[in-house]
């Protein structure tokens, strides 16, 4: 079966997810995530990529980034992968692969999108039933950008910025965008956009994508998911 494309363009916003092989854990010890965000900081900055939201659950990871060069998120995803399976293998005696074949991709568009993608991500913890609030959670962005914890990791997109006028009204602000469920329509069509890979916005969003790459990226697939096929547990399988 061929591999379905992925879509980057400079400058556009993508929703990345890795997964631990067979949905095994990929993190054993608090020093794991503190590793493991050192690294995803010296990939971005090796390869010009803005993170602007992340997760680490115990067996995947979420990501919101920004590249300035096409090939800039595959790179610090390899980047990552170069250096933390051999640390993990080394550290815990195993061998073998550490993820579940590649990663997974969708473009974003800005504004609404956008920000549902932000409390997605940062919302994993709490849809898993590991949480009660986003700010609990240590290995997320969410103390940054709602609670204004620093984070040399994070670069915050020029719509986080378009807030408010100082960090604390910014905060003030992204707080309040918590406050309301996603709606379950928009969480399907997100969890679409990541399976298959198409830019998760509207019908004229994808069309600006068509028209700067030159080909088609697909359409998502309408309709939420059919009876039975999603079997998703209250854990950290969660996306």
């Amino acid at each position: 079966m061929p591999r379905k494309p992925r879509f980057f363009v400079p400058g556009f916003p993508a929703h990345v997810i890795q997964r631990g092989n067979n949905r095994q854990p990929i993190f054993f010890e608090e020093n794991d995530y503190r590793i493991y965000l050192d690294w995803v900081r010296q990939a971005a900055e090796r390869n010009a990529c803005s993170v602007h939201a992340y997760v680490l659950m115990g067996n995947h990871v979420h990501f919101l980034i920004t590249p300035q060069e096409t090939g800039g998120i595959s790179q610090m995803m390899q980047y990552l992968g170069r250096f933390y399976v051999p640390y993990v293998n080394h550290t815990y005696g195993r061998s073998g692969t550490l993820w579940e074949g590649r990663f997974k991709a969708s473009l974003v568009q800005e504004q609404h999108y956008l920000f549902a993608c932000y409390r997605y991500i940062e919302l994993n913890p709490v849809r898993a039933g590991m949480v009660e609030a986003p700010g609990d959670y240590p290995w997320s962005s969410y103390r940054t950008n709602g609670l204004d914890k620093p984070n040399r990791l994070l670069s915050p997109h020029p719509d986080y910025l378009a807030l408010g006028n100082t960090n604390q009204s910014r905060c003030a602000a992204y707080r309040d965008l918590f406050s309301t469920h996603l709606e379950a329509k928009l969480l399907d069509q997100l969890r679409a956009a990541l399976q298959t890979g198409t830019p998760f916005g509207n019908d004229r969003f994808r069309e600006q994508i068509e028209n700067i790459l030159e080909r088609k990226v697909g359409y998502l697939h309408p309709g939420r998911p059919k009876k039975g096929t999603d079997k998703r547990k209250k854990n950290n399988s969660e996306i």
